[in-house]
């Protein structure tokens, strides 16, 4: 039996403090919502690409949370998070809003960089503004001047008529918001709309860690002067930020002459883990051909040349499915349960094959396979390698020679591979985020997972979670959902006392042609859902594009029975692409019939690290109306996976995920399953080996 560790599903955003990486010195500070900034105001800058921040600030009754990334270069995104307490006569606001930050030029020796900005665009509009801002540095970059114009919001204060009303009368005006109903749309008729009003202010920094603000602000906090008795007494805003640490600034601020408030802001650099080289066990360097040689070693005593390579395979924690030998030409197939990149276990391999096979071979034939499906087939000269080892370019020089192509077939696994017992005991955490009630729900508990592998790609899998303590069943609100309750009673999945089995399936992955892969499932694939799961996918080895297609029929599982089912059923179904663009980005799209039995389309774009740091965003349209899916609109969200490895530097392909939904309804809901087929063979596809062909000497 082989204990292996499994994917952590945990509260993404406690997790981005679990490790601190250093970073270099900002330039630039960060406003009170999270965006590059003064102190309430925008400012015409931007953090380092990749760069992910988290920024509280609080005045009397009023809290923001905000997670910003720069999503490249230009342009930003933040996700926040609010309360504005006694906002209604019936309590708190509890708001999420999205905004974006776009650089449309850089500062130059004459010129100001120029920024235009979207905030709360797909929210309540409790924030919703727009504006244009420019700003420019000076003394040696100390000194940061910045003004600009700002709509809605940013109009509250000193606002006058609006300037593109001389383009089109519709500019006069400006929508107002008409209810709960219309949050999470994209109001484009109100971008850029009614009056509008300058703001402008300075930023100073005194030292390595003290910067000074002062802003003139256009924000009146109209709203909170109404609803909360918030007293605004000047346009003058004045602020300070010190940095604690590389990571961590401290702010105190005063807010319209009369509102003083706190914050801080914590940084980590997604492309910066903690151990930047890992702390990967020695790697074996590889033995002259002569003292191979005089080991004596034959050709034809394969049961002794497969022993010694299980062992070298077996210390470097791959898992060596079958050998074969024909000629000069040495044939494996590996399983990489440790390495986070297939590249570098296909260095390690190569390295152990030639320190453990005969001298006169001379060709390594290296399959991959993931779940015992043969995926890519990669073939080494050990010539080359004894060359390149030392070479000062042989990662890139090893990529050129290696020669990587699609595996259809695979060899028969050697005696005794098949069947094995895979199995973990590891802790798990549940959350539930925004529920108006409690934002913050968690459970803990351990999760017992059990994987028998019967045949290559063949396999039945288990999950059994024991909650511990936590507060996930304590929820009392109730789905007012119009539509079949597909997700929006979630909350009655967490009510079940005593052991949970989340997964039990039956799994069958195979090849049924080049470039092609298969998957059939059957069992309990979620907490919610059972049925029975075919797949198919189109992935060449060298391509960017894959195409997928998946047709389901499901049935909801009962709340209050351990392995029972519901009345619900429904066959769903999407057909799928996938593609790499380059610098990181990864696409998908998702067309086809969801669990409420609506039609539409889900649009994926994450951007995926070369050590395995992925952050995204998603939504879905389907043929329900906006009125008729609630709160919200439409299904979106972001999500992140963090590998232990990162935080660790230890060599494991196990990771943190999250994913933050501003809410949790019916329309655009898919079924979990675990071994979607992209998602098992991407890793050892070609282009995925070449970005982490760096480590193939580790």
């Amino acid at each position: 039996m082989t204990p292996r560790l499994i994917s952590l599903r945990s509260p993404g955003l406690a997790l981005l403090l679990a490790a601190a990486t250093a970073l270099p010195a900002r330039a630039d500070g960060i406003s009170s919502y999270g965006t590059p900034g003064l102190i309430d105001m925008p400012s015409a800058t931007a953090t380092d690409d990749g760069l992910l921040s988290w920024t509280t600030s609080h005045l009397t009754g009023h809290t923001r949370n905000s997670l910003h990334f720069q999503i490249t270069p230009r342009l930003s995104g933040v996700f926040r998070y609010s309360i504005l307490r006694d906002y209604f006569t019936t309590g708190d606001l509890k708001d999420r809003s999205f905004d974006l930050h776009y650089m449309v030029r850089d500062e130059t020796a004459h010129l100001p960089a120029l920024a235009v900005g979207l905030r709360d665009f797909g929210g309540t509009g409790i924030f919703g503004a727009e504006y244009l801002v420019a700003s420019k540095h000076f003394m040696d970059d100390r000194l940061t001047v910045t003004g600009g114009i700002g709509w809605g919001r940013l109009a509250s204060w000193g606002g006058f008529r609006n300037p593109l009303g001389a383009i089109d009368d519709r500019f006069n005006h400006r929508p107002g918001f008409t209810g709960i109903e219309e949050t999470g749309r994209v109001a484009f008729n109100r971008f850029f709309r009614g009056e509008a009003a300058f703001f402008g202010g300075l930023d100073y920094q005194v030292n390595d860690r003290l910067r000074l603000a002062l802003e003139y602000s256009s924000d009146a906090y109209t709203e909170e002067v109404a609803r909360m008795g918030f007293e605004h007494r000047t346009p003058l805003n004045f602020g300070l930020t010190y940095r604690a640490t590389q990571n961590l600034t401290m702010n105190a601020f005063v807010i319209g002459g009369a509102q003083a408030g706190i914050g801080f802001t914590y940084v980590i650099d997604p492309r910066n883990p903690h151990f930047p080289g890992g702390i990967e066990r020695r790697s074996p360097a590889l033995l002259p051909r002569a003292e191979i040689a005089a080991q004596g070693w034959a050709p034809d005593d394969i049961d002794s040349t497969r022993a010694r390579l299980a062992r070298g395979l077996g210390a470097q924690g791959l898992a060596f499915e079958s050998y074969a030998q024909e000629g000069a030409h040495a044939r494996i197939v590996l399983h990489n349960g440790t390495y986070r990149t297939d590249a570098e276990a296909l260095g390690r391999a190569a390295r152990v094959m030639a320190n453990t096979l005969p001298e006169g071979i001379e060709a390594f034939e290296i399959t991959l396979a993931a779940e015992g499906l043969p995926t890519t087939r990669t073939t080494l000269r050990r010539s080359d390698l004894e060359e390149l080892e030392h070479a000062w370019d042989g990662s890139w020089q090893s990529f050129v020679r290696a020669d990587i192509a699609d595996a259809p077939g695979r060899l028969p696994p050697d005696p005794g591979v098949y069947p094995r017992l895979d199995w973990s005991l590891l802790p798990y955490f549940s959350t539930a985020l925004f529920d108006p009630d409690n934002p913050l729900r968690v459970d803990v508990g351990a999760e017992a997972s059990a994987q028998y592998r019967l045949a290559p790609g063949l396999s039945l899998t288990a999950v059994v979670r024991q909650k511990a303590i936590g507060n996930l069943d304590t929820s009392t609100r109730t789905s007012n959902s119009v539509l079949p309750h597909v997700r929006s009673d979630s909350a009655e999945y967490d009510k079940l006392q005593g052991p949970q089995v989340t997964i039990l399936t039956a799994d069958y992955l195979f090849r049924p042609g080049a470039n092609l892969y298969g998957r059939l499932s059957a069992g309990w694939f979620e907490r919610m859902y059972a049925g029975v799961s075919g797949e198919l996918l189109w992935y060449p080895a060298e391509s960017r594009l894959a195409l997928g297609a998946e047709v389901n029929y499901l049935a909801k599982r009962d709340p209050l029975s351990r392995l029972g089912l519901g009345d619900y059923r429904i066959a769903t179904g999407h057909l799928s692409a996938y593609y790499d663009f380059g610098n990181s980005f990864r696409g998908q799209l998702d067309v086809g019939r969801y669990l409420a039995g609506d039609w539409g389309a889900t649009v994926s774009l994450d951007r995926e690290f070369d050590n395995g740091f992925r952050i995204g965003a998603f939504f879905t349209l389907t043929d329900v109306p906006f009125d008729e899916f609630g709160e919200g609109s439409f299904d979106k969200g972001i999500r992140f996976t963090i590998p232990i490895s990162w935080i660790s530097g230890e060599p494991g392909r196990s990771t943190l995920q999250q994913t933050i939904r501003p809410v949790l309804r019916d329309g655009g809901a898919r079924v979990d399953i675990a071994n979607r087929l992209y998602n098992e063979v991407r890793g050892s596809n070609a282009n995925q080996l070449e970005h982490g062909w760096g480590k193939f000497w580790r």
